[in-house]
């Protein structure tokens, strides 16, 4: 059974990294002695090394010791015999583009529907979905495809942001993104507020956190999601 955290961030305002989480981690988690790191997302193009650190520090809080996917000679055999897995937040088509090269999507997904416990945030949640292709990220280097792990039957966009009242910007705000996207592709995509999280258990996808989710469909006004309400589409 599937049983996954997909959360819009891994830092909130004020707060250290994954604080915020922490004790629906240490739940989460509870099975689990070590968790398998996936760094390639690289925020800010810190090394491998420095991002598993940061992770491997919040994770002491609970008790729970990290080690990065880079650190081991088979990549596919670490994911299988991981006990919990965390993908970090950074560059998604980064991230993307280094789970083809190391030819971890389909173990991912596979270790994922087996009910490996997975953690995303940001560019972790994003591959999530069906495609990668509701993400915030500049496009700084070319995955093989858009596609990702499909664990979940819709696009994330994290990191949502609603328009600011009387600012004078005038770029596209997240929601005209989104309804750029649903000019070409008929996937619903999610808007998680910062400090909010989908829990996934087996079919059941639930809003959890602080805020409301925007829900975006296809044809259809764009509608928000009450927290602890369930995510279903028809």
């Amino acid at each position: 059974m599937k049983n996954i955290i997909v959360a819009s961030t891994s830092t909130v305002h004020g707060s250290g990294y994954l604080a915020y989480i922490l004790d629906e981690l240490t739940s989460f988690y509870k099975d689990t002695e070590e968790i398998l790191f996936i760094p390639y997302a690289r925020p800010g193009g810190i090394t491998h090394e420095e991002y598993t650190n940061a992770a491997a520090k919040a994770f002491e809080a609970i008790g729970k010791k990290a080690r990065g996917i880079h650190e081991f000679e088979n990549p596919v055999k670490a994911i299988a015999d991981a006990e919990g897995i965390f993908t970090g937040g950074g560059n998604t088509f980064l991230l993307v583009s280094q789970l083809y090269k190391h030819e971890v999507m389909q173990p991912l997904r596979d270790a994922i529907f087996d009910g490996t416990p997975y953690l995303g945030t940001s560019a972790g949640s994003n591959i999530c979905g069906l495609t990668m292709q509701t993400t915030n990220d500049m496009p700084i280097i070319y995955p093989p495809s858009f596609k990702t792990l499909g664990v979940i039957p819709f696009n994330i966009n994290p990191h949502y942001l609603d328009p600011i009242e009387g600012s004078t910007h005038m770029g596209e705000t997240r929601e005209t993104r989104i309804k750029e996207f649903h000019k070409f592709n008929t996937l619903p995509v999610v808007g998680i507020r910062e400090g909010s999280w989908l829990r996934v258990k087996g079919d059941q996808i639930v809003l959890e956190g602080p805020h409301s989710a925007r829900i975006f469909e296809q044809g259809k006004t764009p509608y928000e999601l009450p927290t602890d309400s369930e995510v279903q589409f028809v």
